[in-house]
């Protein structure tokens, strides 16, 4: 009973990795405005900004230290983790697009986010095409990491414990992708 209790609490702590303790500092890319493209995420006043003329696939890490915060560089080139139950978009219910916050690229549908209660993002599908799974030998576990098919950044992990019909669960950091509402 005991070892069965350690591991189910060890399962959680190490579910998506470490903890981020680093601040939120935005830094901004300098680009012309007719390269912009501007969607409303999360709440209506922010707006999410990606150049769509730049090729995400190559930029070196100085250039991804312009373009994201201190955290979203950690999380999604570093392949850190938020704590759990710390993300923004944990609880959102909304209906619409949940994209890379590094590149745009369009990952999980609203549809397919379920309530997991591990403290992360959870969803049962991804959208074809635009999330890449990884082994992780890391931490001693093997796991499966999954990362964005067009800039390679880090997403979190996926496990086989999730609901009908795949029977997935994408364990995804809130800092590693935005919110498009339909």
């Amino acid at each position: 009973m005991k070892n069965l209790i350690f591991l189910t609490i060890s399962f959680f702590a190490f579910s998506c990795s470490q903890s981020i303790t680093k601040n939120n500092a935005q830094d901004s890319l300098q680009t012309d405005n007719e390269n912009i493209e501007k969607v409303v995420v999360e709440k209506p006043e922010e707006i999410f900004k990606r150049d769509s003329a730049i090729d995400y696939s190559s930029l070196s890490e100085t250039e991804w230290k312009k373009i994201l915060t201190e955290q979203e560089y950690y999380i999604l080139r570093e392949k850190g983790t938020e704590r759990a139950f710390s993300g923004d978009l944990l609880d959102n219910k909304r209906k619409g697009t949940y994209v890379c916050a590094g590149c745009a690229t369009p990952l999980y549908k609203s549809k397919t986010k379920f309530k997991s209660g591990t403290g992360w993002p959870s969803f049962y599908d991804i959208i074809d095409g635009n999330v890449l799974s990884v082994p992780d030998n890391s931490y001693g576990m093997t796991r499966t990491e999954v990362v964005c098919a067009t800039c390679k950044g880090h997403q979190g992990h996926v496990f086989k414990d999730g609901p009908r019909p795949t029977g997935l669960r994408y364990c995804i950091n809130s800092v590693s992708i935005k919110f498009i509402e339909d």
